[in-house]
């Protein structure tokens, strides 16, 4: 639904949230900000303490909408058009409980507080629903078994090297886990795949087991971090019982970093990592240079010390560290809500499809990503749903500049210009994730097939036309509203068939997106969805 006024177009998107349009502008351009004197200072940092009820735990919601629970949201009142996304779009987490949120149902003074459905615990999803023989659990399995192996040769005495090296195993699973979580090297990654790959000669399989690895490389990183531990602790127990070869100091630090691994609060994650990473330099230089003979450092010197491959193989996790915050910068933007339930964050220059980005308000304590849609040319934005803290915080305080990363990581999506053909279904607002690819010219000739509710009434013009103007069969739009719901996964496959597709991505929650996989497999046809793994 539309109204309109002078050159400002007010509709109502996903679920009944509703914001203004500058019909006669790019929808991507950021207007001039002219109350900037106003805006509240900004801060690096915001304490743990300072944080008021935002150490409350609440879950890392997806932004797909479930299409089979609109009738239900509408009893309990609009929902937000996008909720904020998880570290990678490939890993989606479900829900979690919720504690009661107040729902506005008529007046300001009208309100009434509905409970959230439980769903599925993460954990659940992960060790029982996805199957015992997934990609992700496979490659945890192959690098822990790996280890455990080489850990029990050297407790018995028949792998001298690590026994003698504990620590330096140690620190070598901290590269590998930082690797495959660092978004910079995981980007290159994605990109030389899509360059080698993306092409017609390339045989389909090499594509998908690519596909396939690259999406569940968050088992290697939790393989590692389980195998650190244990090298760690192993090696600690070690210096203790030979405590004649090892200072005093050398024991205190490794006591400290083996606790700071179990620090994982949200709040303080961060912090206890970098000081880990601290005392990790200051460990492996003590190390390096103490004597036990003279039971002094009087070999510390920097010939010593780079000879020492602990001091490389700590320099390059330390880089890996370092670099996503050498591209942090404060960047303009212009935030809308009028809705109060969503706000809209524009910012300048174009971004690629199938790429996501992260922003913040104070760098130093959190950061938050969303999905982007851009054409590649103005400019691009990210929709988020007033679900935190964070998101509530722009629709009240909205703010007149961001803290961003320069560089944009790559997700699932992304890998959609590896392929030829492609199907892209997506679920409600999850449409999103899409939208880049019907904008920008893409290497992958792609169908959209998008399955929603009162279309023109929930989004509203401009994503309707955003998703208008193609050549006929590349966009299918199911409103259940008129049509009805259908069988998602049956019309996945119909359409993957005759779109001659090599490869269907599919958003949805997470039984919806385990439908259209699996049906899509049954008959033959390569295709993904979040795996719901963090």
């Amino acid at each position: 639904m539309t109204t309109q006024n002078a050159d400002i177009t007010r509709f109502s998107s996903c679920r009944g949230v509703s914001f203004e349009i500058h019909t006669h502008s790019s929808p991507f351009a950021v207007p001039a900000r002219l109350n900037d004197a106003n805006q509240p200072p900004y801060r690096w940092l915001r304490l743990p303490w300072t944080l008021g009820n935002s150490v409350k735990i609440f879950p890392r919601n997806s932004h797909f909408c479930d299409v089979e629970r609109d009738d239900e949201d509408e009893k309990h009142g609009p929902l937000p058009i996008f909720q904020e996304v998880s570290n990678d779009l490939e890993k989606q987490q479900p829900g979690q409980a919720l504690e009661p949120r107040e729902q506005h149902t008529g007046d300001k003074g009208d309100r009434s507080v509905t409970p959230v459905k439980t769903n599925e615990s993460r954990l659940s999803i992960i060790l029982l629903d996805q199957g015992l023989f997934t990609v992700y659990k496979r490659l945890f399995a192959v690098f822990f078994t790996v280890n455990m192996a080489a850990l029990v040769l050297a407790i018995a005495g028949n792998f001298s090297y690590a026994e003698r090296k504990a620590a330096t195993f140690a620190i070598y699973n901290v590269l590998v886990l930082t690797l495959c979580r660092s978004e910079a090297f995981l980007r290159l990654v994605f990109w030389c795949s899509v360059k080698a790959l993306g092409r017609p000669w390339v045989p389909l399989r090499m594509k998908t087991a690519t596909t396939s690895f690259l999406q569940s490389v968050g088992g290697i990183h939790s393989s590692c971090g389980v195998s650190s531990v244990a090298w760690l602790i192993y090696a600690l127990v070690r210096t203790l019982k030979h405590r004649h070869n090892a200072s005093p100091e050398i024991i205190a630090v490794a006591s400290a970093i083996l606790s700071l691994l179990f620090v994982s609060c949200l709040r303080t994650h961060r912090f206890a990592g970098w000081t880990a990473l601290a005392l990790l330099w200051v460990f492996v230089v003590l190390t390096a240079g103490y004597d036990p003979k003279s039971e002094s450092y009087d070999k510390l010197n920097a010939s010593r010390l780079a000879k020492q491959q602990e001091i490389w193989l700590t320099l390059l996790v330390t880089l890996l560290t370092v670099l996503p915050w050498v591209t942090v910068k404060r960047v303009s933007v212009s935030v809308a809500s009028p809705s109060g339930h969503a706000s809209i964050i524009k910012f300048a220059g174009g971004v690629k499809a199938g790429l996501l980005g992260r922003i913040s308000r104070s760098p130093l304590s959190e950061w938050h990503a969303f999905a982007i849609i851009s054409d590649n040319k103005e400019g691009h934005m990210m929709l988020a749903g007033a679900v935190g803290d964070f998101t509530r915080g722009l629709v009240s305080d909205p703010p007149s500049h961001l803290w961003v990363r320069g560089v944009h990581f790559a997700g699932l999506p992304y890998l959609v210009h590896m392929y030829n053909r492609a199907v892209l279904v997506a679920t409600g607002s999850g449409i999103a994730v899409f939208l880049s690819f019907l904008l920008q010219p893409c290497a992958a000739e792609v169908c959209v097939v998008w399955v929603t509710k009162s279309v023109d009434q929930n989004f509203g013009s401009e994503i309707k036309e955003m998703m208008s103007g193609h050549p006929a069969g590349k966009v299918i739009i199911h409103d259940t509203a008129v049509s009805g719901r259908p069988n998602v996964a049956e019309l996945a496959v119909e359409t993957a068939k005759k779109w001659k597709a090599e490869v269907v991505v599919v958003t949805s929650n997470p039984q919806g997106s385990r439908d259209v996989v699996d049906a899509c497999r049954g008959e033959g046809i390569a295709a993904f969805g979040p795996i719901w793994d963090s």
